[in-house]
């Protein structure tokens, strides 16, 4: 009994203890909450105010400077911002779950460069910025939208490198507006070639660096940091638009959001208020009216005021001095900067080393290589100088034994020189005679046909009295027969005369005869001379002809004898142009002897 006593005892006690718990745990409800870059959701109790989830949203993203940023929500046609000092549930936020919220810059900066310390808060400030120009929300002229595009290139992707930066490597990114974008006829190609031009030029940018100078020229922009209304200036009048920034509130006619008509600087205003929808300005020169406009809804007036409230602030709290909060996180900021330009420096200086050492090392490759080339060129080259060493040795002692050879057959030879000479003299010595003969042959022929034309000469003389010889005895005939035919007795004296005419004719006969037979004799005198002059020139050619031919046999024998080889000559006959090895028993005119012979460059 006691032990279930006990038991029961613990039971109820784990039952009570499972209550309570459950009594504890308080409330939630879920929020969505979408940054620049990032969504996060949160569980968050019934009871936060705005400023718990605001400060959770900050500690989960790390931002220190709070003051430029807010949670904006949609309702109905128009947004709001979270109130920081009430429950969040009690505003009114969309009744969804989760409930969305975005985190934004409420209020802008001056100058970006001097007021944004943390470099997370630079980040989202230059996402948020880059959105408004894209979707047109603020204006951008097409020089200077191609110029931020390089700055966002070079924040996204580094320094421009040609290896990996191809041509259509910007083509899925968003650079550019619309509107710039249509307004020129350029090709996406174009435009792409235009922004990396620029983006070329930025080369060393960090991150960060790159954002501020996107930033810096943004800031420059007419609508840069304006929030606009629509307003009217009594209720009978044509709208207008009232814009509200960091310098003050601006008055715009509703077709033109970059020039104001009018402007009230936050140094020039006293005091702001509403009353329902109508809205005062009161100016600190009490000389000068109070502006009254009217909005058409009482959540846009409550927007204002809130927006004027808090540029107010900002603009009265750069002009004083930086609290401790601040100056640290200056101080922080700048010791980080430093310590992050030098880590970039040893970076860079480390992959110039890099670089620099993979250049030495593709250079060392690349010299290798060379080396082992030239090494494997001088191996072959050295077994091709062994091989050439060894047939040259061969070769050397080849030649050395033909040199000794060669020396006993230039003895010989010279002997067989000096013989040949000697040959050589005997056969001029006998050349000489037979020109000698020869000459004289000559001189007896050129007397021979001096006289034989001295002869002709003396014929035809002969002949030529011959001639006249008969014509006289052929006129005497006929002076005698004309001299017969007449009739005077002259029988004495016609036949004395014929005596004298038989006499001279036989004389003429006899002289004919002795002529010709002189001429005849004269004939065969210059035929005997004439073959006499044939069998001459034949000796001195035979002569001539043996002489080549002893010298080609001398020739050849000195080669022969220099190679160690005489081969046979050849006889060839003329007549029978039959080849022979055996020399002939006598050498005649109608053989030809020959000897083989040898061009120098055989030996």
């Amino acid at each position: 009994i006691a032990g279930k006593l006990t038991a029961l005892f613990d039971r109820n006690v784990f039952k009570m203890s499972i209550l309570g718990l459950k009594k504890k745990q308080p409330k939630t409800f879920k929020v969505k909450v979408i940054t620049m870059d990032a969504e996060m959701e949160f569980s968050c109790e019934v009871k936060w105010k705005g400023k718990d989830l605001f400060d959770l949203v900050c500690r989960t993203v790390g931002l220190r400077e709070t003051w430029f940023f807010g949670l904006r929500y949609t309702v109905k046609d128009t947004y709001a911002w979270l109130k920081p000092d009430k429950r969040v549930l009690d505003q009114e936020v969309p009744k969804d779950s989760p409930i969305t919220f975005n985190f934004l810059a409420k209020f802008f900066p001056e100058k970006v460069e001097e007021e944004l310390v943390q470099e997370i808060t630079q980040h989202l400030f230059f996402l948020q910025v880059k959105k408004q120009i894209l979707d047109e929300e603020i204006f951008c002229s097409p020089e200077a939208s191609v110029l931020l595009a390089s700055y966002a290139v070079q924040a996204k992707y580094g320094d421009f490198d040609t290896n990996f930066h191809k041509p259509g490597f910007l083509a899925q990114d968003e650079l550019l507006p619309k509107t710039v974008s249509i307004q020129y006829q350029m090709t996406a190609d174009m435009w792409e070639e235009k922004i990396t031009a620029w983006y070329a030029e930025h080369r060393g940018l960090a991150r960060d660096e790159a954002e501020m100078e996107y930033l810096k020229i943004a800031q420059d922009l007419e609508m840069y940091g304006v929030s606009y209304f629509e307003i009217t200036q009594n209720k009978r009048d044509t709208n207008l638009l009232l814009g509200v920034d960091a310098q003050g509130l601006h008055i715009y006619s509703p077709n033109s959001k970059l020039a104001p008509n009018k402007s009230f600087p936050w140094s020039g205003i006293r005091n702001i208020s509403y009353s329902e929808k109508e809205f005062t300005i009161k100016p600190l020169d009490k000389k000068k009216d109070v502006f009254k406009f009217y909005s058409s809804q009482l959540r846009v007036n409550k927007l204002i005021l809130q927006l004027c409230i808090g540029n107010h602030d900002l603009f009265m709290r750069r002009r004083k001095v930086d609290s401790i909060e601040v100056q640290q996180m200056k101080a922080q900021a700048k010791e980080e900067k430093a310590r992050k330009k030098m880590e970039r420096q040893i970076l860079a200086r480390e992959k110039q080393m890099r670089e620099e050492a993979e250049r030495a090392k593709e250079e060392m490759e690349r010299r290798l290589f060379q080396l082992q080339d030239e090494a494997r060129l001088a191996n072959e080259a050295l077994l091709r100088s062994e091989e050439t060493a060894d047939l040259l040795a061969e070769k050397a002692q080849i030649a050395e034994e033909e040199a000794k050879l060669l020396a006993h057959k230039a003895a010989e030879a010279e002997q067989e020189r000096q013989r040949l000479e000697v040959t050589a003299m005997k056969t001029k010595e006998e050349k000489r005679l037979m020109e000698q003969k020869m000459r004289e042959a000559e001189q007896l022929a050129v007397k021979l046909v001096e006289q034989s034309e001295r002869r002709l000469k003396e014929a035809d003389h002969l002949k030529q009295d011959l001639t006249e010889a008969k014509d006289a005895e052929r006129r005497a005939k006929q002076k005698l027969l004309e001299i017969t035919k007449t009739t005077y007795p002259v029988r004495r004296i016609i036949l004395s005369p014929p005596a004298r005419l038989d006499f001279k004719d036989s004389d003429m006969k006899r002289l004919s005869m002795e002529i010709e037979r002189e001429r005849l004799e004269y004939m065969e005198k210059s035929k005997h001379l004439q073959d006499q002059l044939k069998e001459l020139k034949s000796e001195i050619e035979s002569l001539k002809l043996e002489e080549q031919q002893q010298q080609q046999a001398s020739l050849y024998n000195l080669h022969s004898e220099a190679r160690g080889y005489i081969p046979e000559p050849v006889y060839i006959h003329k007549l029978g142009l039959q080849e022979t090895r055996s020399p002939p028993q006598s050498v005649q005119l109608n053989s030809v002897f020959i000897w083989p012979v040898y061009s120098l460059h055989h030996w």
